[in-house]
């Protein structure tokens, strides 16, 4: 197993990879900064007595990653690098006969925008290699597809609405943070959002719809926003008969009026601009000046709340039926076991559960394939196994939106 990136996600893949050790029995951890991968690895020899290897690579270099990959020559690669670098990653996979894993689909850096066309263009190359590229193993994208995928085959004889919900109840104690990579996270709030309606993607301006979203047990309440999120895309291809598909985020009043301010003075902007006879990217600037989400985990407390909420015709009798399937997740509980907040935890523990569909050959199926495509019983089995175990619900009992 090779593990490319070393923020929060990777430190998370890396100890529940390490923690897997009858799938996983030689893991090397890599990113351009091998100090933070060796920082990680000494956590996992720390907290379980196991030792992974650690390298350098820059996954914007193709020659390096294919160099690298015929050195140690791994099954898997899970890429938890920037989206930017899926490509790169991907042609290295080929050229070293390599299964491939990620958890985001790639965006270009000069463009706030991002589908799946350019990874699915590889789906020849991959089938023909004998190799399987797993898309998408994330929490959002990720479960949140292999629900719709499970409610599909057990609960309903056509999924006809879908809306999918992040609630991340939890308080850092910042005025303002994001909780992964600030320059992805800023890009894909920013960005105008689509929804699907009735056989096409309808363009809205961003956060223009909310709701009020009342999470199950003590969780609480919350304003969730309407936006565009990749795994729309693939999910309305995979299950046709979806007439309408949404993805809602829950926002606190404080992160959206410091985000308005911020875009106000151009500082989430992309094109570059020059500083005291420096080119440099505002976005990539504020990046500098904010928290480092990996260093969040301590300080943060409360619980996300992620689900689907599926309405459509059952399998018993075709009656109209609502569905809400959710997992919990508590950032204290993420951080003791792991050293990572929640929102690190619920995307790499799926990525670890991708990884392992192919390395035992469940999910060993040549090409590139979106997550929901892949059999879903034993990925909800194996969520329930390593941490991220899930339920079911009446939506009408959370005001569903």
């Amino acid at each position: 197993m090779l593990i490319i990136g070393a923020g929060g996600v990777g430190s998370v893949v890396a100890h529940k990879c390490a923690a897997v050790s009858e799938v996983f029995d030689r893991i090397t951890l890599a990113s351009r900064t091998k100090s933070k991968c060796d920082a990680i690895a000494a956590s996992v020899r720390e907290r379980l007595g196991r030792t992974i290897e650690t390298a350098r690579v820059d996954a914007d270099e193709t020659a390096e990653l294919v160099a690298l990959f015929r050195d140690l020559r791994p099954d898997i690669v899970i890429n938890v690098a920037l989206p930017y670098q899926d490509l790169t990653i991907m042609d290295a996979c080929l050229a070293a006969g390599v299964h491939y894993v990620d958890t985001a689909n790639y965006e270009p850096r000069d463009t706030a925008h991002f589908e799946y066309s350019w990874q699915w263009a590889y789906r020849d190359r991959f089938r023909t290699a004998g190799l399987t590229a797993l898309l998408g193993s994330g929490f959002d994208p990720g479960v949140t597809n292999v629900f719709t995928a499970w409610l599909a085959r057990h609960h309903f004889e056509a999924i006809e609405q879908l809306d999918i919900v992040d609630v991340n109840g939890g308080d850092h104690g910042k005025a303002f943070a994001t909780n992964f990579n600030p320059e992805i996270n800023i890009r894909e709030v920013t960005a105008a959002c689509r929804h699907w309606e009735d056989g096409a993607f309808v363009e809205t301006p961003a956060m223009s719809r909310h709701a009020r979203f009342h999470c199950p047990g003590n969780i609480g309440s919350y304003e969730i926003y309407r936006m565009y999120h990749e795994e729309l895309e693939s999910l309305v291809q995979t299950f046709p008969l979806i007439r309408r598909a949404q993805f809602w985020m829950s926002f606190s009043e404080s992160y959206l009026t410091h985000l308005r301010v911020l875009q106000n003075v151009g500082m989430t902007g992309i094109q570059p601009v020059v500083h005291n006879g420096v080119e440099i990217v505002p976005l990539q600037f504020l990046k500098t000046v904010l928290p480092e989400p990996s260093g969040l985990g301590a300080d943060t407390t409360g619980q996300t709340c992620i689900g689907v909420i599926a309405r459509g015709r059952s399998r018993t009798g075709g009656t109209d039926r609502r569905v809400y399937v959710y997992n919990i997740c508590d950032h204290a509980e993420a951080y003791r076991e792991v050293g990572s907040q929640a929102v690190s935890y619920t995307t790499g523990v799926p990525a670890m559960i991708g990884a392992k569909q192919i390395a035992t050959g469940v999910w060993r199926r040549p090409g590139v394939w979106n997550i929901e495509e892949m059999d879903p019983d034993p990925f909800m089995a194996d969520l329930n196994t390593y941490g991220l175990p899930w339920q079911i619900q009446d939506p009408a009992e959370v005001g569903a939106p």
